[in-house]
């Protein structure tokens, strides 16, 4: 492991004023997201697709630092042959992917979920090094008990073994000179309250990081992607902006360490302007050791697919509304947006 050259990756990774664009759905997630805008989700179209994002030059070259690829990305091509990644490299941006195999129902813990992939992870890791990757993604997925009498979950037990199973992942990564992005994500489906979400995300970070310290894993060449301190969708009361950006700050002083060059959120379900308005505010308040900025799917890309809907006659709308969006979480990373510069671009 060449710790100098994985610091190297994982600080252009978190470039003041870039982020990553998460364009690694499965095909079942894609293929839910092409139903909402009525296209077939064949190859060709998620092919054609990705291309109108990679090939959006004023996205990716000012505000988008890396992208994470799925598996059936990173070895397509564009119609005109050139492979995704060298689209990515060519507009200075970084590729990467994602290695998890998705979840399986975790043993003796009724609706909790252990994500998998790790056999066989190393040899993986080496073709996808070999294929330009420089960073990886594994996602592990903390649920919240929604209703009465849910306070047992998350059990322990979902806690350790899907964070255990994060630095082992971390760890093969940074063995193959890949930089690990490690995911504990708490979701935001339930109708827990932000402090429920801030209390549960602590115990999930703290187990997250005593398991990468067991299991060597060099924190100075990696970046963590966790979930804001944020309300579930279901609960009658939404923390404003200003509540979110505190409590997520202050609960990632008492939990991520220094050494850690960057962090990169989840949108984990927010709206667009919610994800860019908090992380906006994070950045606002500012005095942090660690780079804050975005590695969102759903938002940045919600508005380009809606904007392409499959024609191409619609790409240069497409690629408008990416790099709309990608500008506003670029200015967002640095603390300088405002919500006045949407109603600018409507």
């Amino acid at each position: 492991m060449n710790l100098a050259d994985l610091n190297k990756v994982a600080l252009a990774m978190v470039t003041p004023g870039k982020g990553l664009l998460a364009a690694d759905e499965s095909s079942g997630t894609i293929k839910k997201r092409f139903d909402a805008i009525k296209v077939d989700s064949t190859e060709d179209n998620r092919r054609d697709y990705r291309e109108m994002l990679f090939r959006s030059q004023e996205a990716m070259s000012k505000y988008i630092s890396g992208v994470i690829l799925y598996d059936e990305t990173i070895w397509q091509n564009a119609k005109d042959g050139t492979p995704l990644v060298k689209l990515i490299e060519q507009a200075g941006a970084i590729p990467g992917i994602k290695v998890d195999e998705g979840t399986q129902a975790l043993p003796n813990c009724p609706g909790e979920l252990v994500t998998v992939g790790l056999d066989k992870l190393a040899e993986r890791l080496k073709k996808y090094y070999d294929r330009g990757a420089r960073f990886a993604k594994w996602r592990a997925v903390i649920d919240i008990g929604s209703g009465a009498g849910s306070r047992g979950i998350p059990t322990m037990t979902a806690i350790r073994v899907n964070a255990h199973a994060l630095a082992r992942y971390a760890a093969l990564c940074q063995a193959a000179q890949i930089v690990p992005i490690v995911e504990p994500e708490v979701l935001m489906d339930g109708d827990h309250d932000i402090d429920r979400c801030y209390e549960v995300t602590q115990r999930v970070l703290n187990r997250t990081f005593q398991e990468l310290r067991v299991q060597r894993v060099a924190l100075e060449g990696m970046i963590l992607k966790p979930n804001m301190a944020i309300s579930g969708k279901k609960c009658p009361k939404q923390a404003p902006v200003q509540e979110v950006a505190e409590k997520t700050i202050r609960l990632l002083k008492s939990c991520v360490p220094a050494a850690v060059p960057g962090i990169a959120f989840l949108s984990g379900g927010q709206s667009d302007e919610e994800a860019t308005a908090h992380l906006d505010a994070m950045n606002k308040i500012g005095n942090l050791p660690w780079k804050l900025t975005f590695s969102y799917g759903r938002a940045l890309q919600a508005a380009p697919q809606q904007a392409w809907s499959g024609k191409p006659d619609n790409v240069p709308a497409g690629q408008r509304a990416f790099s709309h969006r990608a500008r506003m979480n670029g200015l967002a990373s640095t603390g300088n947006w405002e919500a006045g510069l949407e109603k600018q671009a409507a």
